[in-house]
Formats: structure tokens, sequence, C-alpha cells
């Protein structure tokens, strides 16, 4: 059996969370797409554990695996194993053969092209892991495979036909003189990346991840499917350009770990909800409260006091900062639209929603029940960036709920929960088409109130 756990917004939802919270029964944990870019964060026993790479499951001694939809830097892997191992951890995590190889001039060329598109205001946003360059390279038939890291001849090739191209790229084009840097230095890349796929080697850790997974699954054993990033920010159904470079939609978990799409079908898909709406970098968000400076197009500081106070509060009280960069994270009213348009592209079975003890206190707690652009009601997302970004939402208001024990809601159950918390959740199901699995009131599993198990 497979389950699928998909962002259903911008990312930042708390897939880690349900991850882990669902984690127990599945036998083998598999991230299907993204890199170090995608930030999650694990609370185990009132520890957290901040990983940005390794999948979820490293936590509860899960075998894991990086499929070949992901990009790696090694650096990032063996730094985040190491750092769990000395926290008296042992991760079993293995990685795609196919899966391609950040490499530090990917990084490099990363920011150099952000801070280009910062001169028009058109930076994208990213966390300037070189997630996106990596993926460029697969795309172009240049890059380089976690497999090829362990054969050194190939890995010579490899470097040999595309580092000149990269240092060609960042002073001919961009006009950067990166001169002995060794990020586009060929004999320093080759020395450091053969000893990562000794590593890799030695330790046992490359497979063939399809047929890995197809006989685990032969096997009868469980298969958790992790994505990282959202929906809107996948890059075929999301808010274009200002998306990541791979597809975090539950198609993805097919295509990244290879195995067939009927058996991701056939299985559980989880949409994560974040009880309201955030998001780091540019890019439309219809719902925005206030705003930050440097992420919300077009914003100079100025906003209404209430609407201020009301970002505060919720980004204080959410902890909206991101996992990788520590930037605020802009926050808003939760986006119905957006979450129609979500559900149909993964085919949501079940819906979890976290931060709900986030919202309690306020006297009303709003949502986006629907989009007015030039006067037409709109139910989900225009297809363009551009179109999205003209669209007014339409507002619909919900009683606010009382903060209580949370930690006694989650252990008593869904009839614990507030009752305009639970109107609230209602309502979302019934837009979305799918019921209510699981409801986060806290960062611990722990208060997590659980209603359904997919597995």
């Amino acid at each position: 059996m497979t389950v699928t756990i998909v962002g259903s917004q911008l990312g930042d939802e708390g897939k880690g969370g349900i991850v882990d919270v669902y984690g127990d029964a599945a036998d083998v944990v598999v991230r299907y797409q993204g890199g170090d870019n995608a930030g999650h964060t694990v609370v185990r026993d009132g520890e957290e554990y901040k990983l940005s790479l390794v999948p979820s499951g490293a936590v509860r001694g899960k075998t894991n695996v990086l499929g070949n939809g992901c990009v790696v830097n090694p650096a990032t892997l063996f730094d985040e194993l190491d750092a769990l191992r000395e926290r008296g951890l042992d991760p079993d995590v293995r990685v795609a053969r196919r899966a391609h190889v950040i490499l530090p001039y990917h990084r490099v060329l990363d920011g150099i092209e952000e801070d280009a598109k910062s001169e028009t205001d058109s930076e994208v946003g990213t966390t300037g892991r070189g997630i996106g360059p990596t993926y460029e390279d697969k795309a172009g038939r240049r890059g380089v495979r976690a497999g090829e890291l362990a054969d050194p001849e190939i890995l010579r090739d490899r470097l040999e036909y595309v580092v000149p191209q990269k240092r060609a790229l960042a002073e001919d084009v961009f006009g950067v003189d990166v001169g002995e840097t060794e990020a586009f230095d060929l004999e320093a890349l080759y020395e450091e990346y053969s000893d990562y796929g000794r590593r890799l080697r030695e330790e046992g850790m490359l497979v063939d991840a399809g047929a890995f997974l197809a006989d685990r699954i032969d096997d009868g054993e469980t298969v958790m499917f992790e994505g990282a990033q959202g929906t809107v920010l996948d890059i075929d159904h999301g808010n274009y350009p200002y998306v990541t470079s791979s597809n975090p939609t539950a198609g993805g978990a097919a295509v990244g770990s290879g195995v067939g799409p009927a058996t991701v079908g056939d299985g559980e898909v989880v949409g994560v909800v974040k009880a309201y709406l955030s998001r780091v970098g540019s890019g439309p968000m219809p719902t925005e409260l206030a705003g930050v400076e440097g992420d919300t197009p077009g914003y100079d500081g100025d906003a209404a006091d209430h609407e201020e106070e009301l970002a505060d509060h919720i980004r204080e009280a959410g902890g909206e900062y991101g996992t990788v960069t520590g930037r605020p994270r802009r926050v808003g009213w939760l986006d119905v639209p957006m979450l129609r348009h979500a559900a149909r592209t993964s085919g949501f079975t079940g819906l979890a929603v976290n931060h709900v003890d986030t919202l309690a206190g306020l006297e009303e707690v709003k949502v986006a029940h629907a989009y007015d652009l030039d006067g037409e009601t709109l139910e989900t997302i225009p297809a363009t960036t551009e179109r999205w970004a003209d669209c007014e939402p339409v507002f619909r208001s919900f009683d606010g709920w009382q903060d209580v024990d949370w930690t006694a809601v989650a252990e008593t159950g869904y009839d614990a929960v507030p009752d305009n918390a639970r109107a609230y959740l209602e309502y979302l199901a019934e837009e979305v088409g799918a019921p209510i699995y699981a409801v986060g009131v806290g960062p611990d599993r722990e208060e997590t109130v659980i209603v359904e198990n997919p597995f």
C-alpha cells in the first residue's frame, strides 16, 4: 500500500509533521522531488530536528529513499546524516542512482541569476541552493547523476564537458569573473565529488529506486511518498515563473520514484493544508495581509495598522519564518480556490489541516471562498500568473474559536475541537471534496488530532 503526502498551497504547510504522524505505519519513506531547499521540521520527544534534504522518516528509524526526481547536494546529505548520528539516531537513507547532483557551480549561478533578475524586479525568491540550475542541466542532458559519482572515469568525462560551459556562462553571459573559484575548478570538483561517490558506494546507499521500491511493495511493505514545496509551486501547475523546478503534485510521486502511476493512484493521497496561507518569496497572493518588503510585489512597507497587527500576530504565533532561509513568510487568509485547484491536480482522498491552534483567539476568521476577476466569479486559480494577480478575493467569514488546552484536545479526539473550528474544517472538507484525516493543533506529533489513518 502507498500513501502520498502533498502540499496543497505554497509550501510550508507542515508536511514533515504529517509524515511523522502517519509514519509509524510506513516501512519506507520516499522523497520524490526537490532538494535541500525543502526545509521541514520534525519534533520527537520534545526535540526539534530541522532537515532540508533527508526524508522525515529518518527520525523514526524508517528506510528512506531520495528518488530519481530529487536533486541531491552530497554535502548537505552527509552533514544531515552525521548530525542525526551525533544525536544518537541511526538513519537509513538510500539515494537513487538516477537522481541528479547539485554541484557548487549550480549554487553560484543560482545567486548570479537571481541578482541579475532583481535589477528588473523579476527575481523568483529562490533559496540560492542551486536547485533550478541543476534541473536545467538535467533537462539539457548535461547533468551529473548520483550513480556517476561512484564511477571516476564517467565523472571526469561529465565534468570535462560541463565545467567549461558553466565558466563561460558566468563570465561571458553574466559578466562575473570567477577566477580561481573552486566551484569552477575541474580538478577540485573531481576530487571532492569522487570522495562523495566513494562514501555513497561504501555505505551501500545507491539504489535503482524503482526496482528497490517495487521489491519492497511486492514483499507487502508500506510506502509513503513525501512531496516537498506545494501545489502552487509546481512547475507545471503552479504560478509560473514563481515556482520550483519540479512537480510536488501527486503525479510527481510516480515519475520521481520509478513506480507506476497506478501504484500511486491505488493508494491514498493526503493533501496538507495550513489553516491560513503563507509563502516565502515573490508572486501573487490575493489574500495577503499587509506584506513583506522585498518579497510582496509593489509593497513599500505601507499597510493599514490592523492588517499589520494581524499579520504580525499570525506570523509570530505560527513561527512563520523559512526553515531554510530564515526569511519572514508572507501571511494571509486561507485561499479556497487554491485548495480546489490542488485537489483536482492531485486527487486528494483526505485532508490534514495544520495550525488550527494558531488562529485561536481571533474574533473572526476569513477565507477567500472565490475570486472576482473583471466581474466574473471564479472558483479556482486562473491558468496564468498575471490573471491570478488581478483576482480580488471574495471572502467568507467564520466566528473565531477560543484558545484551549490543545494537547488535551489531541488526546481526546475530534469531538474536543472547538465547535467553531470544526465548522471551519467541515466547510473546507466540503469545498475540496475530501474528508478531514488529521488536525494539527501544535508542533509535536502528540498535538495532532487523528481522525483517519490512511494506512
